[in-house]
């Protein structure tokens, strides 16, 4: 049996020494391994299915890590983790201590930045370029961005300013696989569709400027009218106008396949001056049929059956799926409700809405910014508008949270999914930060629910409110409490679901399950323990808190967000105002950023196990007394 040729690449200069057939062979054997370890880790396969070949030519082209290759969102990085010396580990992708899933510079140094959001790339690589040239120094830079990240605004800033204020050597490669994380959408994703149709003319610009400069002297009007006759031919022809109109150097379409054509293109853009832009035109979840068939289902995945593509589901149902069944209740009822999501309608549950109500949905692609700020003026005009984004994305929209939306106090309701720990995508992905920067904001609600149920409740409430809304919930399947004689939502009041002598625990959102366990726990060693399912961050009751907290040695804040400036924060700051008296323990994230695993493995990590937390509250007890 022939050995793997994989097990000879121990680092990108091996690849140089590959045939044509080997290196087809190579890229084989690498989608197997990624296929193979996606089945059991979960992660992003569609997309590094895609680059496979991409990778493998950049690499042969270049010099890493002397040259520098950036990969933008870096979901699609795989096989470039698997050429630069991680292969035999690849199978840890995701797992706690193990791989991460995007690049990641303490992994390796083939991996030049930490990326895991889309859009800055380009800016990374002019910033790398600007420094390289200021150093004096000599080595090529390549960003590779794609998979929506084009609809991002950021790529465009950077393109303009690396095409016409600056005149550093840059190599952009857009990876044109005609998706985002769902289809793409936008002017932008219909130029590139009708540049895919004009194939051929990649050299037509210097072609003409070599003709018509060629032509002997002629008199002004002639050489006026040959200039013009160059410039709409070659706006008519070109198929890279509007890179070119940036400043940019514009190269393809090429096929994301051709090998050899990607290393001699890149080979070219070296000794071009200034920043080039090569088009690569690739398909997602390329070499798997089930993921080239549905690339948004095979674009993020659980753990799954790679001969039938069946992916392990939890028992219950999600938040997720709890959102999207009651925002089309809510739709039905009220024709003004709009929903708004950035580039993940299948992620965040509008995929169903989108279908029922096609004129009242808005993908705005990967620009949050534009959806916060179009959520405002459907707002100003009378209508409803709920925006789905996750917590970890919502972030690079907080000025026009500020400005559109809170400043003018208009009705937005914020559904903020994967709020708190997200488990194995790791630290570009957490959502911790949402309470800290949304309740320093004048005029926002921020409510989280303790369980399912409680969440559509929330929903509804948060729709009758005239202010800016905010419902945060957690990634996966909903916690179940019995919702038999819940107590209605009350605007800044939390509700007590278990009565005790001498501890409260007053727990937000997806830690009210686990404060049900703690005060269990410490029920066996005697200590008697209320539970409150806080329900809000903001704003709180100072009453009903000096009520829970009336008479008990320990109040006990529980949160999946930082402590800087979190829910525990809000709690004292409060109670301090109030001049409230009470001993209190604030249990939340700590001030650094958290890797990738399972989440129960996170919270060991971070002291927010129930045996952790109930070791902490018996011994704070005991330093009271």
């Amino acid at each position: 049996m022939n050995e793997r040729i994989l097990n000879r690449i121990n680092s990108p200069a091996e690849l140089k020494r590959l045939n044509s057939r080997e290196l087809e062979a190579l890229a084989g054997e690498i989608r197997e391994l990624i296929i193979d370890t996606a089945s059991v880790t979960g992660g992003h396969l569609a997309s590094s299915l895609g680059v496979v070949e991409l990778a493998i030519a950049t690499h042969r082209a270049l010099d890493a890590p002397v040259d520098r290759i950036v990969w933008d969102v870096g979901h699609q990085a795989y096989a470039h983790k698997i050429l630069t010396g991680r292969h035999e580990s690849f199978g840890t992708l995701r797992q706690y201590g193990g791989l991460s899933g995007f690049p990641r510079r303490a992994e390796s140094e083939y991996d030049v930045v930490d990326s895991g959001h889309a859009g800055g790339s380009i800016s990374y690589g002019l910033g790398l370029a600007l420094a390289r040239d200021m150093l004096r120094e000599d080595y090529s830079i390549a960003v590779i961005i794609g998979d929506g990240a084009m609809t991002s605004g950021v790529a465009y800033e950077a393109m303009n300013q690396a095409g016409h204020h600056l005149n550093s050597n840059l190599i952009i490669i857009l990876n044109d696989n005609e998706m985002s994380i769902s289809e793409n959408v936008g002017g932008f994703s219909s130029y590139l569709s009708r540049i895919r149709l004009k194939p051929g003319y990649t050299h037509l610009k210097e072609e003409l400027e070599e003709i018509l400069t060629s032509l002997p002297p002629m008199a002004d009007g002639f050489i006026r009218l040959a200039h013009s006759v160059k410039v709409n031919l070659t706006n008519a022809l070109v198929p890279g106008v509007l890179f070119e109109a940036l400043g940019l150097k514009y190269v393809g379409p090429i096929s994301g396949y051709d090998m050899p054509l990607i290393e001699e293109t890149i080979a070219e853009a070296r000794e071009i001056d200034g920043p080039v832009l090569i088009h690569v035109v690739t398909k997602k979840g390329k070499g798997y049929g089930l993921s080239e068939k549905s690339p948004t289902e095979f674009h993020g995945v659980s753990q799954f059956d790679r001969k039938t593509g069946i992916m392990r589901n939890s028992d219950g149902s999600s938040y997720t799926q709890i959102f999207a069944d009651t925002v089309v209740k809510l739709a039905r009822r009220d024709p003004k409700l709009v929903a708004i999501t950035a580039a993940m309608k299948l992620g965040t549950g509008l995929d169903r809405f989108s279908k029922l109500f096609p004129e009242r949905f808005f993908d705005v692609g990967i620009a949050e910014q534009l959806g916060v700020n179009l959520a405002a003026g459907l707002a100003l005009s009378g209508l409803r508008p709920v925006a789905a984004i996750y917590s970890t994305f919502l972030q690079r929209a907080f000025d026009q949270i500020s400005q559109e939306i809170c400043l003018q106090n208009l009705p937005v309701v914020f559904v903020i999914d994967r709020a708190g720990l997200v488990g194995e995508d790791g630290s570009t992905h957490h959502g911790y930060f949402d309470v800290s920067y949304l309740r320093m904001l004048p005029n926002m609600v921020v409510m989280s629910p303790g369980s399912g149920g409680e969440l559509a409740s929330m929903l509804e409430y948060a729709f009758q409110l005239g202010s800016p809304v905010a419902v945060r919930f957690p990634r996966g399947k909903a916690a179940e409490l019995d919702e038999v004689g819940r107590e209605l939502i009350v605007l800044g009041k939390g509700e007590t679901l278990r009565s005790g002598e001498d501890v409260t625990l007053l727990a937000l959102g997806d830690m009210v399950p686990i404060a049900l366990g703690v005060a269990e726990l410490l029920m066996d060693e005697g200590i008697s323990t209320s539970v409150v399912n806080a329900r809000f961050a903001k704003p709180l009751d100072s009453a009903f808190l000096e009520e829970i907290c009336e008479g008990k040695k320990l109040m006990v804040t529980l949160e999946d967000n930082v402590l800087a400036g979190g829910f525990g924060s809000a709690v004292l700051e409060t109670l301090t105002g109030k001049r409230i008296e009470v001993n209190l323990l604030r249990k939340g994230l700590p001030d650094r950023y958290i890797d990738h695993g399972k989440i129960a493995e996170l919270l060991e990590e971070v002291g927010l196990s129930q045996f952790q937390i109930a070791t902490d509250i018996r011994e704070r007890l005991e330093e009271i007394t």
